[in-house]
């Protein structure tokens, strides 16, 4: 359950990273702060399970969602976890929850019956932790280092 074949059946894609509102801001990657950055940093993100797309959104704040994903699980204290950004009026646009069969991930934006299938911890910790890890290397990337979302 939630590996074939060492490859996981739940995982988050990201695409087009970038970071257009800097200069809108009057910043660039070297003299913006780490809260401008965590928002400002964006993607086109993608939550897949299997060859199901069970969300996705532009533009989203994928340093963010990263940073507090990290936070999260470096936390392990079994409770359910809320994406609560400072773009977002509405908590939840992704949601880990515990059900029966292990956890699910998915969207307050689509109904539970559309989220992901269960995946045990372990499944879940991996995905995370690869996510936490595309986002760290595709920030540095467009030269931005990325301690300041969280070490993989």
């Amino acid at each position: 359950m939630g590996f074939v074949h060492g490859e996981p059946l739940v995982s988050f894609s990201c695409q087009d990273l970038c970071a257009p509102d800097l200069r809108r801001r009057g910043l660039t990657v070297e003299s913006a702060p780490p809260a401008v950055l965590l928002v400002d940093i964006e993607a086109d993100l993608v939550l897949i399970d299997g060859d199901r797309i069970v969300w996705s959104e532009e533009r989203f704040p994928v340093a963010e969602l990263a940073r507090q994903l990290m936070q999260w699980l470096q936390t392990a204290d079994g409770s359910d976890f809320e994406f609560d950004s400072m773009s977002y009026a509405e908590t939840g646009a992704v949601c880990v929850v515990r059900s029966d069969g292990g956890w699910r991930v998915g969207s307050v934006f689509e109904p539970p019956k559309l989220w992901t299938s269960p995946l045990p911890w372990e499944a879940l910790a991996a995905m995370v932790r690869a996510f936490v890890g595309e986002v760290c290397m595709s920030v540095l990337a467009i030269g931005i280092e990325p301690g300041f979302i969280a070490a993989p």
